[in-house]
């Protein structure tokens, strides 16, 4: 399976194989020491220093919207939304900043000066190890209220920069002011990858790094608490699935693409609370066979996928889902839609096709109508 795998897993749709730069794996750390590299980031809050930087202009890769309007909610009445969720932001006297109401209707101070559009390249400090990030701000975000966060994971071999190149999701985001973050994982033996338990990096806690890059970017994004979400393609879709599992405190919903949950530690699967999973699968992938199976792309780190059906059967399980996922949308997509805590969990098919992308025009609209409770 050689290199051929490798290059095959680590590559697929737009994205390039480039590996990621950030040097060996430090084991996990609660409390990260953090520093910030950045050209239009505001450093709010003691914990993180900026050094200047440049920072690349806004893209303009928004033409189509989620649709402004297509966040109806449709997932058992668990209140959902685009939009500021709470209550219209009043501008903050005293300190510059503006104060908003979140989805559940607390306060957020918005830091001032609002971050500029444009991709940021940014390091934080984690168990001894330096991570990076690009932190992409869309012309149509203003800092006056509180917006969602996505966190977009890359493939084998991939990197921050080389998923923010790939990715389908801005194009959808970015016209609602939405901020995203582009990770990058750690070195392992097939390049940039993420440490999903027995796969693909070892000594590294990636949990940790992600939830720690969130906590950074509220210090100077006006981020809603209650709308944090996590995307991946191909090995990021893997660790979009062990987020799920292992961050559900953190994130309100996930779009895995191109991966499925893993026998090997399916059973470790114990999200704190039901979250919302949408999965994108192609019955041709030649590297996630839809049907599941033993995989050796990297060395000396074999998985088993369990298979695109009976990862939405488990997460049906896991989330106490009643009944039976309905028939196939015009989407391809069969939904649990009675599920504890209002959430959904569905798996999106694309007949034929390969190694892919989700439908991020699909994705985005299920994502952001759930909000954590």
């Amino acid at each position: 399976m050689g290199a051929l795998g490798i290059s095959l897993w680590g590559c697929g749709g737009d994205s390039d194989g480039t590996t990621s730069a950030g040097g060996d794996g430090g084991g996990p750390a609660a409390g990260a020491s953090t520093s910030s590299t950045s050209g239009s980031g505001s450093g709010s809050g003691g914990t993180t220093s900026s050094a200047s930087g440049s920072s690349t202009g806004s893209d303009g890769a928004g033409g189509s919207g989620a649709g402004g309007g297509a966040s109806t909610s449709g997932a058992g009445g668990d209140a959902s939304t685009s939009g500021a969720g709470g209550g219209a932001s009043t501008s903050g006297a005293g300190g510059g900043a503006s104060t908003s109401g979140a989805g559940g209707g607390e306060a957020i101070t918005c830091p001032s000066p609002a971050l500029r559009a444009g991709d940021t390249n940014k390091t934080i400090t984690i168990g001894g190890s330096n991570r990076s990030y690009v932190l992409h701000v869309p012309a149509a975000y203003d800092g006056s209220k509180p917006v969602p966060l996505v966190v977009d994971l890359h493939p084998l071999g991939g990197s921050g920069p080389s998923e923010r190149s790939g990715s389908p999701y801005p194009a959808q985001t970015d016209p609602e002011g939405v901020i995203m973050a582009f990770p990058s994982g750690l070195s392992g033996p097939s390049g940039g990858a993420w440490n999903v338990g027995p796969c693909c990096v070892k000594n590294t806690d990636d949990v940790a790094f992600v939830k720690a890059m969130v906590a950074e970017i509220q210090e100077s994004a006006c981020i809603d608490p209650k709308r944090i979400y996590a995307v991946g393609f191909s090995m990021g879709g893997g660790m979009s699935h062990y987020l799920a599992c292992h961050a559900a405190d953190t994130f309100a919903a996930v779009a895995p693409a191109a991966f499925d949950l893993l026998q090997e530690n399916v059973g470790d699967c114990k999200p704190s609370r039901p979250i919302t999973v949408i999965s994108f699968r192609s019955t041709g992938d030649p590297i996630v066979p839809y049907a599941g199976g033993y995989s050796a792309v990297v060395s000396g780190m074999p998985i088993t996928f369990l298979g695109a059906k009976s990862t939405l059967e488990k997460w049906g399980q896991i989330n106490k889902c009643t009944g039976s996922p309905s028939a196939e949308d015009s989407k391809g997509c069969s939904t649990f839609s009675n599920c504890e805590g209002g959430v959904e969990v569905a798996l999106c098919t694309k007949q034929g096709g390969g190694h892919d992308y989700g439908n991020a025009a699909v994705g985005w609209p299920v994502l952001k109508r759930h909000v954590m409770p």
